[in-house]
């Protein structure tokens, strides 16, 4: 791929980036790779501002939770970036500094309620400036701002490198979940929806390294197709076969034995390991639980909220009936049916076989595991 749209200079990324690239962090601002455009076209969108990052985690042109994560902390840095080019003076008021902070914050952790990794995120970003401005009591200078900002970067950098890094663990710890048969994977959960790599697709690409002869099921995941348009896609530019399903085809094949394990991401994990994930993810829990296939789901711990009991108080997304009722701008459908466009569902930890992370998988139960290793890694 050919990134001549690229007029300014790259700040950095990760020495582990990945092949594909979801997106471009320069000195002017985010380049996105619209996900909505895929497989038909690969087009970047530029975001120099709070309102194009927050629109364009809104609007899905980046989606998956450890990756609106990442943007979010990067639109932070941007949106406090143009903040310090607005200012004029030596000095402002500590006030208005936490103001703008409490503002971007609110508007990013807005932009989706379900994946906890975007509020992760913020919450990690207003946290370092708050402490920051703790250190004056009522001014700040311009020169210090701007050390402000430097931090922020630095933070930034920090989450997307930190995310890669799980990836690779949470990669290494699953590799040995299937040694042979087929694996069924939903939604998209590979360097597309994470700062690099993948979680869930992570780990079926480390499988395949190990066994080519692995056959990886895709199903198509309705409405907005993420399987059919980006894991196949991805899987197609790793050079790693596949097999792409409808999503009603998936109870058969586990009937005929040719799906021997099922492994899912997560936008948010539960004290007691209830998970909330891409809608029909609960349906292949109980089709795995009735034919007695292994249900596994990977996330790093960003994904996990210690403080919700279990999946009944997670806020669950309801989207526009326009992606029910067409399929790439055509009518599929009556223009004035009713419809129920829920973006997730949460799965019960009792369906869950395990949850794989970067600090190593976890069994059942999960009321007493998810916090041991979570918390006291």
């Amino acid at each position: 791929m050919k990134f001549s749209f690229l007029k300014d200079q790259i700040i950095k990324e990760p020495a582990q980036a990945d092949l594909i690239k979801t997106w471009f962090w320069t000195e002017k601002g985010l380049y996105l790779l619209d996900q909505r455009k895929l497989p038909l076209k690969e087009k970047y969108i530029f975001c120099d501002s709070l309102s194009k990052i927050r629109n364009a985690i809104k609007e899905m042109v980046i989606r998956g939770a450890p990756a609106i994560g990442i943007c979010a902390a990067i639109g932070f840095v941007i949106e406090f970036k143009r903040f310090l080019s607005s200012l004029k003076g030596d000095e402002i008021l500590i006030d208005k500094v936490e103001k703008v902070v409490g503002k971007i914050s609110n508007l990013l952790t807005t932009a989706r309620p379900t994946a906890i990794n975007l509020s992760w995120a913020v919450s990690r970003m207003r946290k370092i400036s708050l402490e920051f401005l703790k250190n004056f009591e009522e001014k700040i200078s311009k020169k210090e701002i701007l050390q402000l900002y430097e931090i922020l970067e630095k933070e930034a950098f920090k989450i997307w490198e930190e995310d890669i890094e799980a990836n690779l663990a949470i990669a290494e710890h699953g590799k040995d979940i299937l040694s042979e048969g087929g694996i069924l994977t939903h939604c998209n959960t590979g360097a597309l929806a994470t700062g690099g790599y993948g979680t869930a697709l992570g780990i079926i690409r480390k499988i395949y390294e190990k066994n080519k002869k692995i056959k990886i099921f895709v199903d198509e995941t309705r409405p907005f197709l993420q399987g059919a348009r980006l894991t196949a896609w991805e899987l197609y530019k790793l050079k790693i076969p596949y097999i792409l399903i409808t999503d009603n085809t998936a109870g058969f094949l586990m009937k005929r034995q040719e799906i021997s394990a099922i492994i899912v991401g997560a936008d948010r994990i539960v004290k007691n390991g209830d998970t909330a994930n891409k809608i029909g993810t609960y349906s292949l829990a109980v089709l795995a639980n009735y034919h007695n296939i292994p249900f596994f789901v990977a996330a790093p711990s960003s994904t996990f909220d210690l403080d919700t009991e279990n999946g009944e108080k997670i806020p669950i997304e309801i989207r526009s009936s326009e992606e029910i009722l067409t399929c790439y701008k055509s009518k599929i459908a009556p223009s004035r049916s009713k419809t129920c466009n829920l973006a997730f569902d949460v799965t019960p930890g009792n369906l869950i076989s395990a949850i794989i992370t970067e600090k190593g998988i976890i069994y059942p139960p999960y009321e007493i595991n998810i916090p041991k290793i979570i918390k006291n890694f």
